[in-house]
């Protein structure tokens, strides 16, 4: 079973696709080497890279840490229901693809506010015929509104890994990125499990600086970067599984995995 959240065909409407204004979606998928992005994305994309050249390899890492974590969730912690919040383009192990390997009867919903996001995942996030996924168009900033669309797939009664990958960083507050989890976290029952990644201070953190004031000053959505202790914050009341919040490519990483340090932190955390 495949669906789309309410009243959209899944088409990305002219009206608020910009072509002009470079994405982070986007800017991910080209360096992913994709192809859905377009000329400006590419071009702020290289502005970034003359920042920090190394950051293709974080997009690298923290997409296999999602599939570590997803795969970890399902086949160990049994968690059968992602609320994937931030999905980015599609690209290879998307969320309801791990998870389906272990049990093709997980339900997914992802989550996010571009309308180019919403088209490709309307074509290419379709489920198992055992399971179910859908998509939400919704904002990160409204967390109320995504446990509601989210509940006409997902039974809130029982375990949910919510999963937010590179999305909380456009939550420029610290104090209410740390309020958006804990009412989504209120909002699913003990077991249910919550994954996090967010670009930091504590790997090249000048260069990262510099390119996220330049982000910044390009008319895309702002950005922020976060320090280690900040991520501990935004687990609060959550028990952060081992081995904590370090660089994704250290999160449980497997002989494939780049040894290396990545400015993506990431975490895993469950709700007793």
């Amino acid at each position: 079973m495949s669906d789309l959240s309410r009243g959209d065909e899944g088409v990305a409407r002219p009206d608020r696709l910009r072509t002009d204004v470079s994405h982070s979606a986007r800017i991910w998928n080209y360096w992913l080497g994709g192809k859905d992005h377009y000329q400006v994305d590419e071009e702020v994309g290289d502005q970034i890279l003359s920042f920090v050249p190394e950051l293709p390899r974080s997009a690298v890492a923290d997409r296999r840490f999602l599939a570590r974590a997803v795969r970890f969730l399902a086949a160990e912690a049994g968690i059968r229901q992602f609320l994937d919040i931030g999905t980015g383009l599609p690209t290879a192990n998307n969320t309801h693809e791990v998870a389906q390997r272990v049990d093709p009867s997980c339900r997914i919903v992802y989550v996010d506010n571009d309308p180019i996001v919403l088209a490709h995942a309307h074509a290419l996030l379709t489920s198992a015929p055992e399971g179910a996924t859908s998509y939400i168009e919704a904002d990160v900033h409204a967390p109320e509104a995504i446990v509601e669309g989210a509940a006409a797939t997902l039974d809130f009664e029982r375990p949910i890994a919510i999963t937010m990958l590179g999305v909380l960083n456009f939550v420029m507050d610290t104090d209410e990125a740390v309020t958006v989890v804990r009412r989504l976290m209120d909002a699913v029952p003990s077991g249910s499990h919550l994954v996090i990644s967010h670009p930091t201070t504590e790997i090249d953190g000048e260069a990262m600086a510099a390119a996220v004031d330049y982000w910044n000053g390009q008319g895309s959505a702002p950005m922020t970067l976060r320090s280690h202790a900040d991520l501990v914050r935004l687990f609060d009341g959550v028990e952060v599984l081992p081995p904590g919040i370090v660089s994704c490519s250290r999160w449980r990483p497997e002989t494939t995995d780049e040894d290396v340090d990545v400015t993506h932190f990431g975490g895993v955390g469950t709700k007793r």
